[in-house]
């Protein structure tokens, strides 16, 4: 007998990306999406923000948004929120690019993280 072709997986529904999302920005007290990882981001806004959370010291999880497209297009979505890099902290989006680096040029990033993930 012919084999069987393959079963194509059905695309995750917006409920399960959303579940996905959800468990990955939990997964760390602060989370960043960015564009490669902090060793190596693949964009200048990605690598802005890696260095300002740096210089804050405060550990952060990172999820590289360029190996899953669905996650990529979903985080958008999630947090109604269209640009990368984009940063949790306490589950709860704290902003892109502009508004971590103005955070810590006035020296509210620290304090502001912290306040977030030990509400």
């Amino acid at each position: 007998p012919a084999p069987t072709p393959p079963v194509a997986a059905a695309a995750p529904t917006k409920d399960d990306l959303n579940k996905r999302i959800a468990s990955i920005i939990a997964s760390n007290p602060v989370m960043l999406f960015m564009k490669g990882n902090p060793d190596a981001p693949r964009c200048g806004f990605s690598s802005k923000v890696v260095a300002a959370l740096k210089e804050t010291e405060i550990p952060f999880g990172h999820f590289d948004i360029l190996s899953d497209d669905a996650v990529r297009q979903g985080v958008k979505e999630y947090a109604n929120w269209p640009t990368f890099p984009q940063l949790y902290a306490g589950n709860e989006l704290l902003g892109g690019c502009d508004i971590i680096l103005e955070m810590h040029e006035s020296g509210e990033l620290k304090p502001a993280i912290q306040e977030m993930i030990s509400a």
